[in-house]
């Protein structure tokens, strides 16, 4: 239980550190909030856990391919959100379109890549 409680934390102050940081310094919050920094945490969060190698070996290499596949559809919600807050569009609006952007490009890349024989 202590585990969870240490991996909750640690988890939770890398986010809560990006917010406090990009208050002051945008850009520097945007920079971190950039790096791989929860994937790797996953990671090695699930390094420590699986206790079979193969499989752990195996869980690891998908969850990092699975990361770079889900990324690339999530990147256009960084360009629409502002450009819908820049035309006025208010915070919550954009951020619903962002999400909603997302989730219809994350479908069609599940549907994209199944073709090439690559299941997400």
């Amino acid at each position: 239980m202590i585990w969870y409680l240490i991996k909750l934390v640690l988890t939770a102050a890398i986010i809560v550190l990006i917010s406090e940081v990009a208050k002051k310094l945008p850009l520097f919050g945007s920079l971190i909030a950039s790096l791989p920094l929860i994937s790797i945490l996953g990671m090695i969060w699930m390094y420590w856990d699986i206790k079979e190698p193969k499989d752990m070996q195996d869980k690891i290499a998908d969850h990092a391919e699975g990361t770079f596949w889900f990324v690339l559809p999530s990147l256009p919600m960084f360009l629409v959100m502002p450009w819908m807050m820049r035309k006025g569009i208010s915070f919550p609006v954009s951020l619903s379109a962002g999400i909603a952007l997302t989730g219809c490009l994350y479908f069609l890349m599940t549907k994209v890549l199944a073709k090439f024989g690559m299941n997400l």
